[in-house]
C-alpha cells in the first residue's frame, strides 16, 4: 500500500512539473510573440505646415519607443502633400483641408485619417492697436478696401498684408470661413507658419493668419464680431475659421505607416501632445464638418 502510494505521489508530481514547464514554455513563447512585432521601417510624411509640429513632436515619441523606425516629416504646404501622397512619392500626405476640396488631387485614390482639429485667426504685429474686427473689416482689409489701422480703430498706420502661398491649406480655410470666399489681394506671400509669424511680429502694421499653435506673445491673435478665437469655440463652430488635421495615404495603409497612423489617434496623443501643441481632439468638438461644408451636432 505503501509503494502503491508513493507511486501515485510520484506520477502527480510529475504531472505538476510537466503542467509548469507547459505553462513556463506559454509565457517565454508569448513573451517572443510580442518582441516579434517590433515597428521598423522608414515613413515620409510632407504636407500642412500648421499640422507639422504636431507630427514632428508624435513622430519623435513613436521612434522612441520603436527604435528600428524612422518618421521624416517636412512642410511644403497641404496642396503639395496631397498632390505628392496621390502620385506615390511619399507615405503620407498632411492637409489642412480635405481632398476633395483640392483641384487636380484625385480623392477617391486617398484614404483620410484626422487626427486633430485646428483653429486658425487673423495675427497683427502688436502695434497696430486693433485686437477685434467684424468680418466685413476682415474682408475689406485682405481685398484692399481698407488700406489703414486708422479706419478700424487703430493707429494711423498703413496695413501690410501678408498671405499664404497658394496651395497653403491654412489660406483656403482662411478664405473660405474667414473671408467667405473672397479673394485677397495680391501681396507678399509665404510657404511656412514660422516664418509668417516672424515676418508678423516684425512689421509695423502686419497682418495675416496663422494656426492657434503658432500664435504666441510676440504678436496679436484678433477676436472676430467679438468671438474670442479660442479651442471653446471651435468645439461649438461659434469661431467658424478651423479645420481638420488630415493623414492622407494613398490605400489603406500598413506596416510602419499604419503602426504610426494608429499611435497619432492614440490616447496618449491625443490627451497630451494634441493639446500641449495648441491643437484639439477630434473627441473634444460638439460639432462635425463635411468636406462641403456642412456642419452638424455630433452625436
Amino acid at each position: 500500500m505503501k509503494k502503491k502510494l508513493l507511486g501515485i505521489i510520484a506520477v502527480l508530481s510529475a504531472l505538476l512539473l510537466v503542467a509548469a514547464g507547459c505553462g513556463s514554455g506559454s509565457s517565454s513563447s508569448d513573451k517572443a510573440n510580442g518582441s516579434s512585432k517590433e515597428v521598423s521601417g522608414s515613413i515620409t510624411a510632407v504636407g500642412s505646415t500648421a499640422l507639422q509640429p504636431l507630427v514632428e513632436a508624435a513622430g519623435k515619441q513613436f521612434q522612441t519607443e520603436n527604435p528600428k523606425a524612422q518618421i521624416n516629416v517636412q512642410g511644403g504646404g497641404s496642396g503639395t502633400g496631397l498632390t505628392q501622397v496621390g502620385a506615390g512619392s511619399v507615405d503620407i500626405g498632411n492637409s489642412d483641408v480635405f481632398a476633395e476640396e483640392k483641384d487636380g488631387v484625385d480623392a477617391s485614390k486617398l484614404v483620410d485619417h484626422k487626427v486633430a482639429v485646428v483653429g486658425m485667426a487673423p495675427v497683427t504685429n502688436k502695434d497696430v492697436g486693433v485686437k477685434n474686427l467684424s468680418q466685413d473689416q476682415l474682408i475689406d482689409i485682405f481685398t484692399g478696401k481698407i488700406t489703414n489701422w486708422k479706419d478700424v480703430g487703430g493707429k494711423d498706420e498703413k496695413i501690410t498684408v501678408i498671405n499664404r502661398a497658394e496651395g497653403s491649406g491654412t489660406r483656403a480655410t482662411f478664405e473660405k470661413w474667414g473671408l467667405n470666399g473672397a479673394t485677397p489681394i495680391k501681396a507678399q506671400e509665404q510657404d511656412s507658419s514660422g516664418t509668417v509669424r516672424k515676418i508678423v511680429s516684425e512689421t509695423p502694421g502686419a497682418i495675416s493668419y496663422l494656426a492657434f499653435s503658432y500664435i504666441d506673445d510676440s504678436i496679436q491673435g484678433l477676436s472676430v464680431d467679438n468671438v474670442e478665437p479660442t479651442e471653446k469655440n471651435v468645439a461649438t463652430n461659434d469661431w467658424k475659421i478651423w479645420s481638420y488635421e488630415h493623414m492622407y495615404t494613398n490605400g489603406k495603409p500598413d506596416g510602419v505607416t499604419k503602426a504610426f497612423l494608429e499611435y497619432m489617434t492614440s490616447e496618449d496623443v491625443q490627451k497630451n501632445v494634441v493639446p500641449e501643441l495648441g491643437y484639439q481632439a477630434i473627441t473634444d468638438m460638439k460639432v462635425e464638418r463635411d468636406a462641403d461644408g456642412n456642419v452638424k451636432d455630433v452625436k
